[in-house]
């Protein structure tokens, strides 16, 4: 991978909060056109490892590079290829799409007759251009996804950090997002890296490549294909109600290695010899 090509880079990155060791020594090398998965359960340190490569948080050691800028040192020059979406729905409720979508463009310098074109480009891209005049509060819950992912993308941005963004929202808006991102990576000329946080094992396949996280910590990194053959089908997925009870339960049997929450599942990692089992709810 040449080191021209590479968009993101993190080396021993850190962040502590106490004796906290949210992000513990992560190194990351995205390349242009990319798009990486940061998978991992509720509280492995994917947000947080995202807010460190944006820049919202100062890292208690290490450090990050977007565009070969320092985002501790160049934290401003950083953040001007950055496009960011957070977890949660962070736009202004009151204003209409067009409204929210001029109002970033605006904070990142644009002028009328750029930031227009711009935006009615990238509303017609997300399907949200006959929605223009629709107030951000009126969305259903994929629309507003969307309209984060539009106002992301107005500044042209060479890297897009997606938090989590299909949590909470239904297969098929999932399917659309996921089929906008992959159209915008491979029809940039200018090609952008992605790194999307997920808890859904079906959208870390779509990902060129993948990174495990566990306690602050990468600890496997590989395509898709590569880690499946390294897991050689020692994950399996579990659904039911009530969690917490399904999760002590399976936490219980000796076949069973480790048992992590990934939002509405639980996700099994099992003994060699269990490897065909399969289990149901």
């Amino acid at each position: 991978m040449n080191s021209q090509d590479i968009l993101i880079a993190a080396n021993g990155l850190r962040k502590s909060f106490g004796d906290v060791h949210a992000v513990n020594g992560v190194d990351l090398n995205i390349a242009a056109g990319e798009i990486y998965g940061l998978v991992g359960s509720d509280g492995a340190g994917k947000t947080t490892t995202l807010r460190l490569l944006v820049g919202a948080l100062l890292p208690t050691a290490g450090d990050a590079s977007i565009c070969s800028y320092s985002v501790k040192s160049h934290a401003e020059q950083a953040r001007a290829y950055i496009g960011y979406l957070s977890q949660r729905f962070s736009l202004y409720e009151d204003l209409t799409v067009l409204e929210n979508i001029r109002f970033f463009a605006e904070m990142r310098g644009l002028k009328p007759d750029e930031w227009y074109p711009r935006s009615m480009e990238i509303l017609e891209f997300v399907g949200l251009a006959k929605f223009q005049h629709r107030r951000a509060g009126q969305l259903s819950g994929g629309m507003k996804q969307k309209l984060g992912l539009a106002s992301a993308l107005v500044t042209r941005p060479r890297v897009l950090l997606l938090d989590e963004p299909t949590t909470g929202v239904d297969p098929v808006t999932r399917q659309d997002f996921w089929q906008l991102l992959i159209q915008l990576v491979s029809a940039q000329s200018d090609s952008v890296s992605v790194i999307i946080s997920t808890p859904y094992m079906d959208e870390a396949a779509r990902c060129h490549r993948v990174g495990f996280m566990r306690k602050g910590q990468i600890i496997a990194e590989g395509t898709p294909g590569q880690l499946r053959n390294m897991l050689n089908q020692r994950i399996l997925e579990l659904r039911g109600d009530p969690l917490p009870l399904l999760k002590q339960i399976s936490g219980q049997d000796m076949d069973v290695e480790d048992v992590r929450a990934f939002v509405d599942r639980l996700h099994l990692r099992v003994k060699d010899r269990q490897s065909d089992s399969v289990i149901q709810k």
